[in-house]
């Protein structure tokens, strides 16, 4: 857990920080679909797991954009070399667990890494609020397979000054011979604009069409 400490003096956006950083809301947020046509493909080629797959091609997405590893610590802004994933993950008796799964470049890896920490919480019961759940260096994940949306909000603590990232999936459903997945992100306005997430979801989008 490697992290640098931004001299925000320097920073381009500093006034933008301190401006956000004082809002009882700072979080913004952005849904939208991406083309899963390829994806889908390379996972029922392969008999990949849909969420492993997309939830390894957002991760690696965001860990190409820099202000997706800032993290707000004590009114400083730390950019961590890498981060990871804190995804929930859903059981049979309709409750969820937290999860934590180190990234991996490599699919495979992280495919087996993620499936281990799948069993784990399948087998476990309550949240799993655990130190690796609560790790500032992940993503917070959340799946919606049931149903499509087109808009979402999360439930905040306002109280605490949260800057991890939120990525929703949901539903995926073919439209025109194509199909799509929506996918929310919720982020903290302090450390990014509306241009950064452009620049995540174009990199999703690349990475699904490998």
């Amino acid at each position: 857990m490697t992290k640098t400490r931004l001299d925000l003096s320097a920073w381009n956006r500093k006034e933008h920080f301190e401006f956000f950083n004082c809002f009882d809301e700072p979080f913004f947020g952005i849904v939208s679909k991406v083309d899963f046509s390829k994806g889908y493909q390379t996972v029922k080629e392969h008999s990949y797991s849909y969420f492993l797959f997309y939830l390894h091609k957002a991760v690696k997405a965001a860990n190409s954009i820099e202000p997706f590893r800032y993290r707000i610590e004590d009114g400083e802004v730390y950019a961590y070399d890498k981060i990871h994933t804190s995804a929930t993950i859903a059981r049979e008796d309709h409750t969820f667990g937290f999860s934590f799964i180190e990234y991996h470049p490599d699919f495979k890896v992280f495919a087996q890494n993620g499936q281990k920490e799948i069993e784990a919480v399948k087998n476990s019961i309550g949240l799993r609020h655990n130190d690796d759940a609560k790790r500032l260096d992940s993503l917070h994940i959340s799946s919606i397979p049931w149903y499509n949306f087109s808009s979402i909000s999360h439930a905040r603590h306002f109280t605490y000054r949260d800057s991890v990232p939120k990525i929703s999936f949901g539903k995926y459903t073919r439209e025109n011979n194509k199909i799509s997945l929506p996918v929310s992100v919720h982020v903290n306005h302090a450390l990014m604009d509306g241009y950064h997430v452009g620049l995540f979801l174009e990199e999703f989008q690349r990475l699904l069409n490998e």
